[in-house]
């Protein structure tokens, strides 16, 4: 079942949590929450069986909120002992769960709020003055650190360049150190800013044929612009909680994109070689060999986030090395036999990998040699 047929969607973000940061709730937190509501705390207000997106069921719970929060404050309160404290525990699927109750509630209380912070992070991207940023930044509760967290993780998911608006946060805190960002009321913000970056490595999790390279793609660059925001801006403490889940944050990311960039190079070659006897195209291992290349210039323009360099470089180096190789072969090969469909639909994928690798300019040189050859053909 969703949580909470989505009322506080915007606050929840997915997989499991190597860091709990003070506005964004775990999925599996705020789905243990909500089925020790459905299934202990309000079983006659909530029906167990209405559809994750019933916008009926959405509607008739949202004026049931307070009394949902009264007996679920009430519940927490009654916990006097260890025993019932470990009980109320299993209820919401364990003591990390239990330790986020308090988040989930007051997002609960602040739910007509968090549409507006959405509001606010669209609006945030067309502002493209640093002052007028600063203004609007001022309109968040900074004095109210519990309620501004939930604000700043609900804004930054619609936040395109949150470099930007950690520049303006900066400007207004007088100082880009941790402790002049905390007393000015933008510790929320970096929170914000770490929790989403964490809430990409579920997207990089994917393995196989079947793993969705465009959704791996973007969260290696929304990490990147999320991290770069916080490390590019922030100047922080050695051994601080944000340099500690930076640190920690950075290990997982790359450790997770190193498989994919470590498989290019192979891929690239198994992709473009000719086969002895019948030549062929395997469709499976192009599709591979061009979803590496994408990975490999996501991670060019993203590796100042990633702890990569020595890996990307050999990679880089060996990918351009072989497609130059394969280019040239294969285009020796058509201009010899025009004809031949499987050496020209190689060409073609070689050039596409080479547009990724190199440039466009050199890929539109490539596809001026290939009509070239056409023609003389004809």
């Amino acid at each position: 079942m969703r949580p909470f047929f989505g009322l506080i969607d915007a606050v929840i973000v997915p997989g499991t949590a190597g860091f709990d940061f003070d506005g964004g709730i775990a999925e599996a937190h705020a789905r243990g929450i909500w089925t020790w509501m459905v299934r202990d705390v309000a079983p006659d207000l909530i029906d167990p069986n209405a559809a994750d997106d019933d916008q009926a069921a959405r509607q008739a719970l949202d004026p049931l909120v307070p009394e949902l929060l009264q007996r679920a404050r009430a519940a927490i309160s009654a916990v006097g002992t260890p025993d019932a404290e470990r009980r109320i525990q299993l209820q919401m699927g364990g003591d990390d769960a239990f330790r986020r109750v308090g988040v989930v509630l007051n997002a609960l209380k602040c739910r007509s709020l968090l549409d507006k912070a959405q509001a606010f992070g669209r609006a945030a991207n067309g502002m493209t003055d640093e002052m007028a940023l600063g203004v609007a930044l001022q309109s968040m509760p900074l004095n109210d650190h519990a309620v501004s967290a939930l604000l700043f993780q609900a804004a930054m998911g619609q936040v395109s360049h949150p470099g930007r608006m950690m520049a303006a946060a900066i400007r207004l805190a007088g100082s880009a150190t941790e402790a002049s960002m905390q007393r000015a009321g933008f510790a929320p913000l970096i929170e914000a800013m770490l929790s989403h970056a964490q809430a990409q490595i579920p997207a990089l999790d994917q393995h196989g044929a079947f793993a969705d390279i465009d959704l791996t793609c973007r969260a290696i660059d929304r990490f990147h612009r999320l991290m770069r925001a916080v490390t590019g801006y922030v100047e922080l403490g050695r051994l601080t909680r944000w340099s500690t889940a930076v640190a920690a944050l950075t290990k997982t990311v790359s450790e997770l994109v190193e498989p994919k960039l470590r498989d290019v190079s192979p891929n690239v070659n198994l992709a473009l070689r000719r086969h002895s006897g019948q030549d062929r195209l395997d469709g499976d291992q192009v599709l591979a060999a061009l979803n590496g290349c994408y990975v490999l210039a996501t991670i060019r323009d993203c590796r100042d986030s990633l702890a990569l360099n020595a890996m990307f470089d050999q990679t880089w180096t060996q990918v351009g090395q072989a497609l130059e190789m394969h280019v040239q072969r294969n285009l020796e090969l058509f201009r010899q036999n025009p004809g031949d469909r499987v050496i020209g639909a190689r060409l073609d994928a070689a050039i596409k990998m080479a547009e990724l690798r190199f440039n466009p300019d050199y890929a539109d040189v490539l596809r001026r040699a290939r009509e070239t050859a056409e023609k003389r053909a004809s």
